[in-house]
C-alpha cells in the first residue's frame, strides 16, 4: 500500500498570471514567494508553495501529495505500475520547478493528474501574508470525478486513504492522517479541481473573512455554513481562472481509527451540507488539463 504523509501542492494554468498572483495575494491572502520562468509561487504555512500558477492555458495542472522517501517512492512506482496505471519520473529540472527533490506523476482513473513527490522545500521565515485572513496552513484539496464509489476503490485500494463519510454518491471525503479530510473527491462529469482549503485560526477569521469577500465584491459560492461530516465552519469563494478557494475553522479530529464508522448523509435532506441550513450549491470546478506525462517514462510504463 502506498502511504500519503501529507497534502503537497496544487499546480495550475493561469492565461492571466498577473490578476491570478493579485488575487492570491491581496484576497486570499497568501504570500508570493518566488515567481520565475512563468511560475509564481504561493505560500500559506511552512511549505515553499501550496498553490503554484503556472502561465499559460487556464486548468488544473496536477495536485500533490507527499510520500516518506525515495524507498517510498520507488515502492509507489511499482504499484502503481503492477495496478496497470502508466507513471513517469520528473526530469531534476521539473523537481526543481515543484521545489521537490524528486517526483513521479499519474492520471487517476478519472484523468485527475497526480504528482508523488519527496523532500518538499520547507521555509523557516515566518509567512508574510498578503494581508490578515487568519490562515494557519493549507488544509485539503478536493477533486472531482464521476463515480465518487470507484474514486474510492482507486484510493483506498491503493493508497492509506480511508473514508471519513459519505455525501451520498455525491462525494467521498478521505483521511490520510488525524484530520477528517485532506483529499476529498465529487461528483463531476470531468476530472478537475473542486476546490483548495486553507485552514484559519478562528471563527472570527472566517467570518471577518466573508464580510472581506463581500466588501470587494468576490463571489460567494456557499457560506458561511457549518459541514455537519468535519464540523467545520466554512466560506467558499470563486477566484480568477476558475479556482474555488475555501476557509474554515474547526476541523474534525479523528484520533481512534478502530471506533470510527463512516457516515452516510443523504444530500436531500435539510442540514445534510450546511448545517445551520443555510442556501447551498455546487461550487465551481477548475477542469483538468490533459497533456502527456511530464519527465521520463518509468521503466516499464508507456509515455
Amino acid at each position: 500500500m502506498i502511504e500519503l504523509t501529507d497534502i503537497a501542492y496544487v499546480r495550475s494554468g493561469a492565461a492571466d498570471l498577473d490578476t491570478a498572483v493579485r488575487f492570491a495575494v491581496d484576497i486570499v491572502g497568501m504570500e508570493l514567494t518566488a515567481q520565475e520562468n512563468g511560475v509564481a509561487y504561493l505560500r500559506a504555512d511552512q511549505r515553499h508553495h501550496c498553490l503554484a500558477l503556472v502561465e499559460g492555458e487556464s486548468g488544473v495542472i496536477s495536485s500533490g501529495f507527499t510520500v516518506r522517501d525515495e524507498d517510498a517512492l520507488a515502492a509507489a512506482e511499482t504499484e502503481l505500475e503492477k495496478a496497470g496505471v502508466t507513471v513517469a519520473r520528473g526530469s531534476a529540472e521539473e523537481a526543481r520547478s515543484r521545489r521537490v527533490r524528486d517526483f513521479l506523476s499519474f492520471d487517476d482513473p478519472f484523468g485527475n493528474r497526480v504528482d508523488l513527490v519527496i523532500d518538499q522545500v520547507t521555509l523557516t521565515a515566518p509567512v508574510r501574508h498578503g494581508r490578515e485572513a487568519g490562515i494557519t496552513e493549507f488544509g485539503h484539496l478536493c477533486l472531482d470525478a464521476p463515480d465518487v464509489r470507484e474514486a474510492y476503490r482507486f484510493w483506498n485500494g491503493l493508497f492509506n486513504a480511508r473514508v471519513s463519510d459519505w455525501i451520498g454518491d455525491w462525494a467521498c471525503l478521505m483521511r490520510i492522517d488525524q484530520v477528517h479530510h485532506k483529499l476529498a473527491v465529487f461528483q463531476g462529469s470531468q476530472p478537475g479541481l473542486c476546490h483548495i482549503n486553507f485552514q484559519v485560526d478562528s471563527l472570527d477569521d472566517v467570518m471577518r473573512n466573508w464580510h472581506f469577500l463581500e466588501a470587494n465584491g468576490v463571489e460567494i459560492e456557499m457560506g458561511p455554513g457549518r459541514h455537519p461530516q468535519s464540523t467545520a465552519v466554512f466560506v467558499y469563494f470563486k477566484g480568477p481562472e476558475g479556482i474555488t478557494y475555501e476557509y474554515s475553522w474547526g476541523v474534525r479530529l479523528i484520533t481512534d481509527e478502530d471506533a470510527w464508522r463512516p457516515r452516510y448523509f443523504d444530500p436531500a435532506e435539510p442540514g445534510s451540507i450546511d448545517m445551520w441550513q443555510g442556501p447551498t450549491r455546487r461550487v465551481h470546478t477548475q477542469p483538468q488539463i490533459r497533456r502527456p506525462l511530464p519527465g521520463r517514462p518509468a521503466t516499464g510504463s508507456e509515455g
